[in-house]
């Protein structure tokens, strides 16, 4: 791509952290937190340049195998436009590997910070464009709608298309954070193939029930976060964090796994001394705001 195609000077794209599951709203319910890693892309006349500061530094890899590099790679060739070369620099907040949503923030940040470098992006990549690619990129949707529309998201596939609702919600939010990591792909592999009925349809009611929680009736999020799809097969992978979660729910507070863990998500303030030692314990707000573009 030439020059004259591509965009003018340094751009920074912000993308919040997810909570996804949220107990039984398992795939389906996503909740952006108000931790925002930073992606700064600037067009070079040639090669790739990747730096990484805070989370995963060190420790991810600095090149085309880069997640943000490979969903910006998949976005150019969607759009049918690439700069001749570009430097990228992540700055994260957001932990990896600990189910708040690390790889979909860069999946929908990178796509996101793409169409900002070709002349024309938003044009030719509309949101829900961005939506559809982010979800072909992660396998599934609950993660990127929040990271991508902000608020509280409900996510589905109807045929081949990703689809969302997003609403507006206001609750308190503390997370646990453990330090060790889970990898998604070993807590997935602890799920059954098939649940029993009674399971499924007690799920399904929680699942209603919490929505309806989040919105109007606090009152009703210790019930609305009883699930019966995945988090008790999945604690042998995290017998700590499962422990954390009992004993926040038999002293009445709402808690779930977030994500794929091994982070504790409780909907409520001031229980930051159940932590265990080592943890660490951050309050971020609901964002309202998914990801976006910080103009300058």
């Amino acid at each position: 791509m030439s020059a004259a195609h591509a965009a003018r000077g340094p751009v920074l794209v912000r993308t919040p952290a997810s909570s996804a599951n949220l107990g039984p709203g398992f795939d389906a319910l996503g909740l952006a937190l108000e931790l925002f890693d930073e992606l700064t892309g600037e067009v070079l006349d040639e090669g790739l340049e990747v730096l990484v500061e805070g989370e995963g530094a060190g420790d991810v890899p600095l090149g085309p195998d880069h997640l943000v590099v490979r969903a910006m790679e998949a976005a150019f060739d969607l759009i049918g436009l690439r700069p001749t070369g570009y430097r990228l620099t992540c700055r994260n907040v957001i932990p990896h590997g600990r189910g708040l949503g690390s790889s979909s923030a860069a999946i929908v940040g990178g796509i996101l910070l793409a169409r900002e470098l070709v002349e024309g992006g938003r044009e030719l990549l509309d949101d829900q464009a961005v939506y559809q690619l982010a979800n072909d990129l992660e396998g599934h949707p609950d993660n990127v709608a929040a990271a991508l529309f902000g608020g509280l998201t409900i996510a589905w596939i109807e045929g081949a298309a990703a689809e969302v609702v997003r609403l507006d919600v206001d609750v308190p939010v503390t997370v646990f954070v453990p330090d060790a990591p889970v990898s998604t792909h070993v807590a997935r592999g602890l799920l059954p193939s098939e649940v029993a009925h009674r399971d499924a349809a007690a799920n399904a009611g929680r699942a209603a029930l919490l929505v309806a929680a989040l919105l109007q009736a606090p009152e009703r999020l210790i019930s609305g976060t009883e699930d019966f799809l995945h988090q008790t097969y999945r604690s042998a992978a995290m017998p700590d964090s499962y422990q954390l979660l009992r004993a926040l729910r038999v002293d009445g507070v709402p808690a779930v796994i977030s994500g794929a863990g091994p982070t504790v998500l409780a909907f409520a303030h001031g229980v930051e001394a159940a932590a265990p030692q080592g943890w660490r314990v951050l309050t971020p707000q609901v964002s309202g705001r998914g990801a976006h573009v910080v103009e300058p």
